[in-house]
């Protein structure tokens, strides 16, 4: 997925901490911030270009955040971005984890940096005035949206919910309100409606990076803030941050509200649902699932032999809707186990019955 940083870095990695009077060439010092695997992919290019011959600039810091435990063994571990870092050979006392981005050390420790510009790219803490303060060319941010729509947290998932056609990328100054700076450049993109969040977000940031390596020249000789156009903030819509009781699926709903739902929470929460398994002594028990990948039902006059039915059509497990639609499930996970595509789950079930729960049984059993 990376290539590795090849070039070395202007500063030794014996030293506590770079300054003006280390460098031993007059490129720009750039500082990036980030967190996720996919802030990855932007420092991989910044780190590619600052290696060619011409490069105008540096990666001279890098901000990540804290150590956290992840995953299922609880296990203390980098940020992916600082992982990425140290694996491909920056020097681990560049990488700042501050708790907090206005910390007075951290905050001491970037002014010893001298960095003229700062770049955030999914960083996830807000930056106060005297953060942005430091560097003389500003900060500016890689958001995965046609800004000023989709300001906040979760600008991939949200556009995914509402079933938008066409989004993007935007580069744009960062300033004290939410992602509400004068904007660089934009780079709009077609959906189809299949993506999922996961693979929407590495195609914004690939865009992302390719559109600021672009644009850099301009910022750092000052005239990208001549030309940035300050945002329509009666226009701006927000992308609130995604709680996991986001996740559950209510068929109440139309199919396609569904299908977009499971699209935007790929990866994280996901999305899950409670079904009726109907043995065959009639005795009813709850199954939780947990619905990894799903599609509109185009077809019309299916027939089930009660409402509630979940039927097996063609490989996929069809799910009745609100307002007379249906849903196609096409993979689906048990808690515990890997996902299997529906005909597995379906022939797993012995000649069970399944059934959707309505909504109000469905919020009774989801409350145990």
């Amino acid at each position: 997925m990376f290539r590795r940083f090849c070039c070395s870095h202007s500063v030794s990695p014996s030293l506590p901490l770079p300054s003006a009077s280390l460098s031993n060439n007059n490129k720009k010092r750039l500082v990036f911030l980030g967190a996720p695997q996919v802030s990855a992919i932007v420092l991989d290019a910044l780190l590619q270009a600052s290696c060619s011959p011409h490069s105008l600039f540096e990666v001279a810091g890098i901000v990540t955040q804290p150590a956290a435990r992840r995953d299922r063994g609880r296990k203390l571990s980098l940020s992916p971005l600082a992982s990425f870092a140290i694996d491909n050979g920056f020097p681990p006392h560049l990488i700042f984890s501050p708790q907090r981005a206005g910390d007075d050390t951290f905050l001491s420790d970037l002014k010893a940096l001298q960095p003229h510009l700062c770049i955030t790219a999914a960083y996830g803490n807000i930056l106060p005035t005297k953060f942005l303060d430091i560097p003389p060319f500003g900060t500016v941010n890689v958001h995965p949206s046609l800004l000023p729509l989709y300001r906040g947290a979760a600008p991939v998932q949200r556009a995914l919910q509402d079933g938008v056609q066409h989004t993007g990328v935007s580069l744009a100054f960062t300033v004290r309100a939410l992602d509400a700076g004068p904007i660089i450049a934009t780079h709009p993109i077609h959906l189809d409606d299949q993506i999922k969040a996961p693979e929407l977000l590495e195609i914004l940031f690939r865009k992302g990076s390719e559109l600021l390596i672009t644009e850099l020249p301009s910022i750092l000789d000052g005239s990208a803030r001549l030309k940035a156009q300050p945002q329509d903030h009666s226009m701006a819509t927000l992308a609130p941050k995604i709680s996991p009781d986001e996740s559950w699926l209510s068929f109440d709903q139309e199919a396609s509200i569904l299908h977009n739902k499971v699209r935007a929470f790929s990866g994280w929460p996901g999305t899950r649902a409670k079904v009726l398994v109907v043995e065959k002594s009639g005795q009813k028990k709850t199954l939780e699932i947990k619905i990894i990948t799903t599609r509109v039902h185009r077809h019309e006059n299916m027939q089930l032999n009660e409402a509630d039915d979940i039927a097996f059509v063609e490989g996929s497990l069809v799910f009745p809707c609100g307002r007379g639609t249906a849903l196609e499930v096409l993979e689906v996970q048990l808690p515990g186990k890997k996902a299997v595509n529906a005909a597995a789950f379906w022939n797993g079930l012995r000649g069970q019955k399944l059934k959707i729960l309505r909504e109000v049984i469905y919020q009774t059993e989801s409350c145990i």
